[in-house]
């Protein structure tokens, strides 16, 4: 070959490869968001204990399905009776709830970042449903939604095939790691009262993989949301590689 068709070539090499950057997403660069924000009370009420619905939740406008799987993740997180059908949006559910809300009764949904990485965004949910009694109910969640797969990661997309007996083994040396470190296992009642459990809630964090248990899973309704951490070096060969932060 010429050394000129050789420069031609080298050329048009150099010219895909720009082309192909120039339109590959950033992920280095976080994805847009936009929040929205509010508390509404029950219509027609005027006094301090009006119930009320207040919500804080994050939208993705350049990623309408991951906008699509939060709203519809906080409706699941409302779905606390059998005998009423879920919602089928937000609106539909403040509706809903004031229909049977008595007076101080109130309902609290949030979606937030919790941090974006390699592609990655996690997005924590929470909420706080109170209808009387001693205290009100929460809950919590979290999606690992890969920006490159345009899907939400379950745990047998974060695993390598036949990895998920080594990965609940090493979560239960995080438990057991927690207790140690809480002083927990000093007390043989709540050791028996309150063992390891698997969870749902389960996001690959930049700094480690992370476990969040709602209350009265593994630990009293006084502990709150007990979160456990994975590092990512006991999980060599156990996560996925390309899913390993900093790849």
């Amino acid at each position: 070959m010429s050394p000129l068709k050789m420069s031609a070539l080298a050329l048009a090499v150099l010219s895909l490869g720009a082309c192909q950057s120039l339109f590959q997403p950033d992920y280095d660069k976080p994805l847009k968001t936009e929040r929205e924000a509010w508390e509404h009370i029950k219509p027609g009420c005027a006094t301090a204990e009006c119930p009320l619905v207040n919500l804080d939740t994050v939208h993705f406008p350049d990623e309408p399905a991951l906008d699509t799987l939060t709203q519809q993740r906080l409706l699941r997180m409302t779905d606390n009776n059998p005998d009423i059908p879920q919602a089928t949006s937000l609106p539909a559910y403040e509706q809903q709830f004031f229909s049977t809300a008595e007076s101080g009764n109130s309902t609290y949904l949030q979606a937030k970042v919790r941090e974006q990485h390699d592609g990655l965004v996690i997005v924590e949910l929470s909420s706080y449903l109170d209808t009387g009694g001693a205290h009100g109910m929460p809950g919590r969640g979290f999606i690992t939604w890969s920006r490159q797969q345009h899907k939400a990661l379950a745990l047998a997309d974060m695993l390598a095939p036949g990895q998920e007996t080594a990965f609940w083994m090493a979560a239960q040396e995080a438990h057991r790691g927690w207790m140690i470190a809480s002083n927990l296992y000093k007390d043989p009642e709540f050791v028996k009262q309150w063992p390891f459990q698997r969870t749902e809630n389960i996001a690959l964090a930049s700094d480690a993989v992370v476990l969040k248990y709602n209350v009265y899973s593994i630990a009293p309704y006084a502990m709150g949301h007990i979160e456990l951490k994975i590092p990512y070096a006991r999980l060599n060969g156990v996560i996925r590689p390309e899913l390993r932060p900093g790849r």
